[in-house]
């Protein structure tokens, strides 16, 4: 069992009140969008190009960071700082998408990317190739621990993001798990991380979160639940439990925010498991439903996440704490 793999910043306080979170927000977001793209400025619904059959997504990274140089003889003015020799690193990954289903299959959103993944991907793989003391991952821990993705949709984040974890999971609706498997095969190696081949530890898995939230708690709903596994030909471990669930801009239709809710509910341990659920500002209405019923679940303990996104996206790492005993 990995130790802590989460760090927030000292100043993060816990979501008490859904509607005072909202409020900053959102009024972060318009000053921000004001500030850069003038009253009328809006970003679209959010997908990268949803005209394009196949995607190259090119995640650039770059160490940003300056040196100090101090002459220890006294009566020498001290040096400038100078702009230190930036390391860069660029990742390209291919990612087909599913043009046809996006605009036939009904409530089918994760058939295209969107930018929330490269920009949650790109923060990500920044703070383990450029450490930093206010990373939000101990990316040394991180590498002991399982990842579940729920709502995977082209499989962007597993491809990028599972060398740096013992065993990564993408899982998502059955019609989308065929696009996942094909982005997994054009993306055989990744060239970093703990892990050095995808066969190692990635695994795609269905997982409706309409269909477990119609299944009574019990034996049906847990050989439902996926359980991590260390590749995709091996045997789940039922007895191993979820470190990290990602939800990456999956909150955006009423109708799956309660679906939603339960499965993190059913999938975390409690003393465990942290979910990390990234959004796109959008839907204001729909983004405060979702905050309620994470909230009122009871036993949650949900803090905004700040450092990792700008204005345009909003991040709140949860876990759940053991219930004080009533008397």
């Amino acid at each position: 069992m990995p130790g802590s793999f989460v760090t927030l910043p000292p100043d993060s306080t816990p979501i008490s009140d859904v509607d005072e979170e909202i409020f900053l927000l959102y009024t972060s977001l318009n000053r921000a969008r004001t500030k850069l793209t003038g009253p009328d400025g809006h970003r679209g619904l959010g997908h990268v190009d949803s005209r394009k059959d196949i995607l190259t997504i090119n995640i650039g990274l770059s160490e940003d960071a300056t040196e100090t140089s101090k002459d220890k003889q006294p009566c020498v003015a001290p040096k400038q700082k100078r702009p230190k020799e930036k390391k860069s690193i660029d990742i390209e990954i291919e990612i087909a998408q599913d043009k046809t289903a996006l605009r036939s299959r009904k409530g089918d959103t994760g058939s295209v990317v969107w930018r929330a993944s490269v920009d949650f991907c790109r923060a990500v793989l920044h703070q383990h190739f450029f450490p930093s003391r206010s990373a939000v991952f101990d990316y040394s821990t991180l590498s002991e621990c399982n990842c579940l993705e729920l709502g995977a949709g082209t499989g962007l984040l597993g491809i990028a993001l599972s060398p740096l974890f013992r065993t990564y999971t993408a899982s998502d609706i059955a019609a989308l798990l065929p696009l996942i498997r094909k982005n997994v095969t054009l993306n055989p190696h990744p060239k970093y991380g703990a892990v050095r081949s995808q066969s190692m530890n990635l695994s795609v898995e269905e997982l409706d979160w309409l269909t477990l939230a119609s299944l009574p708690p019990g034996p049906a709903r847990t050989r439902y639940c996926p359980s991590p596994r260390v590749g995709p030909s091996s045997t789940p471990n039922k007895d191993d439990i979820w470190d990290l669930i990602l939800a990456v801009d999956c909150i955006y239709h009423p109708s799956l925010l309660r679906p939603l809710v339960d499965t993190i509910e059913t999938l975390s341990t409690t003393g465990r498991t942290w979910v990390f659920v990234v959004v796109e500002l959008r839907q204001e209405d729909v983004i405060r439903e979702f905050l309620n019923l994470w909230l009122t679940l009871g036993g949650w303990v949900i803090t905004r996440t700040e450092g990792l996104l700008d204005e345009n996206y909003a991040i709140w790492a949860g876990h759940r704490i053991p219930l004080a005993p009533t008397m």
